[in-house]
């Protein structure tokens, strides 16, 4: 069971992604929270003073700096769960957030209609709950949520 009383990491790749998650914020903002994004980017003001930038990885090396920072910044922060809807610094987060007994929810990117994301179907295996957007992935996440497209 999860613990809603506290922090709540929000992990997103730059762009559409952090677009996506920011959709859920009437959720999240009833809790302490704060972001790691993969690019240093102009920030909206509710975001300029709780972000975390990481390293951009595109599947190489830097995915092991990722996990290194994804250890620093979780034990640092302390979070009791950890929100994404993609792309790559879900995954070290999400890595790490298991050893801490942190719990993940991700929720599958919105442009994935007919076959999953590499993120999906690695955090499918990862995550604590899953959430998909589209009734034909329910295929490919049987054991997901279908909870219809956020924006």
């Amino acid at each position: 069971m999860i613990r809603m009383n506290r922090k709540i990491c929000i992990v997103s790749s730059c762009g559409g992604h952090l677009t996506e998650v920011r959709t859920l914020r009437s959720i999240y903002d009833k809790y302490e929270h704060f972001y790691v994004i993969n690019a240093r980017v102009c920030l909206p003001s509710d975001m300029a003073d709780n972000t975390y930038f990481i390293c951009h990885s595109e599947r190489d090396f830097r995915f092991f700096l990722n996990l290194w920072q994804a250890w620093r910044i979780l034990r640092r922060e302390r979070p009791q769960l950890i929100l994404s809807t993609g792309a790559g610094p879900c995954v070290p987060f999400a890595i790490v957030g298991k050893l801490l007994q942190v719990p993940s929810i991700f929720v599958e990117t919105f442009n994935r209609v007919a076959e999953p994301s590499l993120s999906g179907r690695i955090m499918y295996r990862l995550a604590y709950r899953f959430f998909y957007q589209w009734k034909s992935l329910g295929r490919f996440y049987p054991k997901g949520t279908y909870c219809g497209p956020l924006v």
